[in-house]
Parts: C-alpha cells; structure tokens; sequence
C-alpha cells in the first residue's frame, strides 16, 4: 500500500523472512508482511502487524490480542464515540434504509452488533419484526427499549436464532471488528431464508484514502480492526460461503479528517509538542468549532476532492443474497 505521506516510511516491511502465512479466507499460503502501525486513537505506542494474502488480496492482523483482552483496546472513550456517531446520523441511517428498499420492503431483520438501537430505531413499523445481537447487556437493552426488537447479548456465533429465521441480515461496520469472518459469512447464510439478503458494509483496504495515509489511515482502527477487506477478497469470501453478489461498491466516508489528525499529531510530538489523543480529546470550544468548520468547508473539501484520483472510496457497502435454491 504505497503512500505519499513519508513521516512514518520506516513502520513498513519490505521484506517477510518469516515462515508463509495460510489465509483464512481462500487457504492460499505465502501471505506476506504487509504494514506496522500502531494505535493511534489511544495515542500508544505499541504497533501491530498486517499481513496480506497474494491471492485474495485479504489483509488481515497477525497474532491480535485474545478475546478476553479486547476491552482494553475499546474502553469507555471508544464506546462513547462509537455512540454518538450513531446518534448524530440520521442522514447515514435514512441511505441504508434506502439500499434496503431496493431489495426487500418488510420482513424479519437481524442487525449484527446492533449497539443501542439507533439503526434499528429507525426500522420501527408494521413491515418489519426486528432482531439485533449485541455483546454488552446495558447497550442491548437501551436497544430493546427504543427500538423494541429482540436483542441477544452475546457473541454472533452464540446466537441461538433457528435456520430461515430472517429476510435480512444487517452489520454496518461490525464485520471487520469480528474473529472469523468465514464462520460469521456461513452462520448468516443459515439464518437468512432463500432470497434473503445479507446487507453490511466495510472500510476498503484499498480506497483512494488508505493508499495516501498509508499507516495514519483512520479505517486500520488498529488492533479493534481484526481483519480488512477489499471488493475483491469480500466477492471470494462471498462465492466461498455460497452468497451471490447482488452489489458491491465503494463510497466515500469521512475518515479524512480522523486521518488527517493523526499525522499532525506525528508531526507535533516530532516536534516535542504533544496534545490528548483521539480517544481522550473532549468536545471542542465554539471558536474550535468554528476553524473546524472553516476547515471542513476549505481545506478538507479540497483534499478529498484530490483523494478521488488517488483510487475508490473508503467504505464497500455489500448487498449479497442467499440464492432460492442450491446451485444458482
């Protein structure tokens, strides 16, 4: 993944003297070291690696932290910010909900990592029965509360949902958080009836975005970020589990910003400056906010422009269905 930013050129691998890697989406060895990053949302130091596989394209994380070690790398701050992004997007969950209706109009909807509700919420009414899994049990019943769907707490996996339970199976931005995304691919494929769609969406490991910020890109979220897709290993994960591909395009998300801050960041403790993390930085002052928007409005809008030549958008938004009958 080459970059145009060099503050960091020496966090990459150009050579992988280890022994080869087995993908754990198409089984192909010879999956090479890929990039050093670390987590610089907490602001620490500690960088973790990437592996890529020649064949499928799939990026994945090498020796990630055990399941019962994750919260460290979330923690209040991250859970904080994770929900007041869903509840300031009514605008995001009004696109999804139009994606959904190109497919299916009402029906039983499960949301995978359905946090406090806010998309489920949004899904209220006559046409549709809802259902969510989400792994924190105060979150999940904020969940049932405004939403009033039936919320497992636990693990995806976990889940006692029977076969041909949904219409629609939905994750925005869980997938990539999650240990195995084939068992994960395969257990959704189950619960949904023939016809039944699978609707999620991704960071694009291969976006525009990514290639410029290279290891100050927003979308690794390292080491929360377990594996990381392209449109082209998400099509060989698809066919592998049986799905068939209805839609899978790219789009632009504003991770700019994030990334953008990250590599000031680098560049002001170079200079012996240093300032709170993402993760630690608290709501910002009306003058902040006002350079912010003069920001977003000058500088960013520029940026991005520019960052639609450098390749796709930072997010694949998938639509894959389960076909009606085996061998379609």
């Amino acid at each position: 993944m080459p970059s145009l930013l060099n503050v960091d050129v020496g966090s990459r691998i150009a050579v992988d003297r280890r022994e080869p890697m087995c993908c754990p989406a198409c089984g192909q060895t010879g999956a090479k070291s890929w990039l050093l990053a670390p987590d610089r949302f907490h602001g620490r130091s500690e960088r973790y690696e990437l592996v890529r596989c020649p064949v499928c394209s799939l990026v994945w994380l090498k020796d990630p932290p055990a399941p019962q070690d994750m919260g460290y790398h979330y923690g209040s701050d991250y859970d904080r910010i994770i929900a007041v992004a869903g509840e300031n997007s009514p605008d995001r969950w009004r696109a999804r909900r139009k994606t959904l209706d190109r497919y299916k109009s009402g029906g039983a909807l499960l949301d995978l990592g359905c946090s406090s509700g806010s998309f489920l919420e949004t899904m209220k009414g006559d046409k549709w029965t809802l259902s969510g899994i989400e792994i924190s049990p105060d979150v999940a019943r904020m969940a049932e509360v405004r939403s009033g769907a039936q919320v497992f707490v636990g693990d995806i996996l976990s889940a006692p949902f029977p076969p041909e339970s949904f219409d629609v199976v939905t994750c925005f931005h869980v997938y990539e958080h999650l240990y195995d995304p084939i068992k994960i691919m395969q257990k959704v494929r189950t619960w949904l009836r023939p016809g039944g769609i699978f609707y999620f969406l991704v960071p694009n490991i291969e976006s525009g975005a990514a290639r410029v910020f290279g290891t100050y890109w927003y979308g690794l979220e390292l080491p929360r970020h377990l594996f990381h897709f392209s449109p082209s290993s998400l099509r060989g994960i698809a066919k592998a589990t049986h799905l068939k591909e209805l839609s899978i395009t790219t789009h632009r998300e504003p991770f700019i910003e994030y990334s953008t801050r990250y590599v000031c960041d680098s560049l002001l403790q170079r200079m012996g400056i240093s300032r709170k993390s993402l993760a630690e930085a608290k709501a910002p002052s009306f003058p902040a906010k006002a350079i912010r928007k003069l920001y977003r409005e000058t500088l960013l809008r520029l940026f991005s422009g520019m960052l639609v030549l450098a390749g796709e958008g930072e997010s694949i938004h998938a639509v894959l269905m389960r076909p009606e009958w085996d061998g379609e």
